[in-house]
């Protein structure tokens, strides 16, 4: 399980006073009001922990301030970069919820125990959820709805997802 999460990507400075226009990669932006620490990962592998003084928003971006810089040319250098929170400090899950994170790279088997691959990516539709998942052996790639009928289990300390395979699924 991962114990950070990435909440947002800095796509460009915003202003003279050292805020930046954030992009945020979290379901909920309105976290970032709530957010006081976030570490930065730069371009060089550095990990910085930053307070937020401020956050607000415009259009698809959140402006956000941080106390430890105060002029445009101290955060020009973090465009690009990640900033990552704590798990701790990540949206409390209601029970059957997980995170994207933590399901990325599990083992999906068949109710027999057979393993038919490993999730490649979650794509988020309006109605459920669809594991993508990279069949065992190949690049071949096969997409499951994340419904009752289909997916039976999901064990994140066991590395696995249990699945009905339903009829022409694969």
């Amino acid at each position: 399980m991962t114990d950070r999460f990435q909440v947002g990507v800095i796509a460009s400075t915003h202003g003279l006073q050292g805020e930046v226009n954030v992009f945020p990669t979290t379901e909920d932006p309105n976290r970032f009001k709530k957010l006081k620490k976030v570490t930065l990962h730069t371009q060089r592998g550095e990990e910085i922990e930053l307070d937020v003084q401020s956050a607000r928003f415009f259009k698809k971006f959140v402006i956000v301030k941080f106390k430890q810089y105060n002029n445009i040319n101290e955060v020009e250098k973090f465009r690009g970069c990640e900033l990552t929170i704590e798990r701790k400090d990540a949206i409390k899950l209601e029970p059957g919820e997980y995170y994207c994170a933590d399901l990325m790279g599990l083992d999906i088997v068949d109710e027999d125990g057979n393993k038919l691959g490993v999730v490649t990516d979650i794509i988020q539709t309006g109605a459920n959820d669809v594991y993508e998942m990279t069949r065992e052996g190949s690049d071949e790639k096969v997409y499951i709805p994340v419904i009752k009928d289909c997916v039976k289990n999901i064990d994140v300390n066991g590395g696995k997802i249990t699945i009905h395979v339903l009829e022409g699924l694969l």
